[in-house]
């Protein structure tokens, strides 16, 4: 399976609406959306899980900086957490 990161999401789109989106270029084993935890709302992204790698090569190339809802959408392997680039806080750049 090959998880995948799907950015700059309108706030609109749901789980279903990305499985939809997905689901054209192969099968979908998972689809999130990412939620705030405080408010319930969308956080503009999510993670969808292709059954194998020709899938979510094609979804890639189908769907990365396509216009949906307003937004073009960010399509890329999701890195694990330990691969991310730490994020800084305000207060530790000074």
């Amino acid at each position: 399976m090959v998880n995948l990161y799907v950015g700059n999401l309108a706030f609109s789109v749901t789980e279903d609406d990305l499985r939809g989106m997905f689901e054209a270029h192969g099968a979908v084993e998972r689809a999130s959306v990412t939620s705030d935890r405080a408010t319930g709302r969308s956080r503009g992204f999510g993670f969808v899980e292709m059954a194998d790698e020709k899938a979510a090569n094609a979804a890639i190339e189908a769907l990365n900086e396509v216009e949906v809802q307003g937004r073009k959408l960010m399509v890329n392997i999701a890195r694990p957490k330990g691969e991310r680039t730490e994020r800084r806080s305000y207060n530790d750049r000074y």
